[in-house]
């Protein structure tokens, strides 16, 4: 029984042996001096003259958000599209209840104004 898990422990070995070692030995390697030129912040090729911790505004992440989820939507619609002949009715109908709900979700997006710049 247990001979039947001993490719995926190897595999998993493996795995984190490759993983890791790369990481340990550049740790170990790596050189200890601390430049204060390589430690200075760098901002194409003059000092930062604002604080790199600013805010953003929060429309910068809806619209990452929404690209976020009309990237899923595409990702699942494609498959869907493929089997479109064997799934029949109930899979015609399910995503269109998907894509529905998507769409309800954009459109209340709109009507707030999350979308829109100033």
């Amino acid at each position: 029984m247990l001979e039947n898990y001993l490719p995926v422990l190897l595999f998993i070995l493996v795995g984190v042996v490759f993983g890791v070692l790369p990481i340990g030995v550049g740790f170990l390697l790596a050189p200890r001096r601390h430049d204060p030129e390589k430690q200075s912040p760098y901002e194409c090729g003059f000092e930062a003259f604002e604080d790199a911790r600013m805010k953003f505004d929060v429309r910068f992440y809806l619209v990452a958000l929404l690209f976020i989820l009309f990237d899923l939507e595409i990702a699942f619609l494609f498959p869907w599209a493929v089997v479109l002949d064997e799934v029949g009715l109930f899979g015609i109908v399910a995503m269109g209840l998907f894509v529905g709900l998507l769409l309800i979700g954009l459109l209340f997006e709109w009507k707030k104004g999350a979308l829109e710049w100033e």
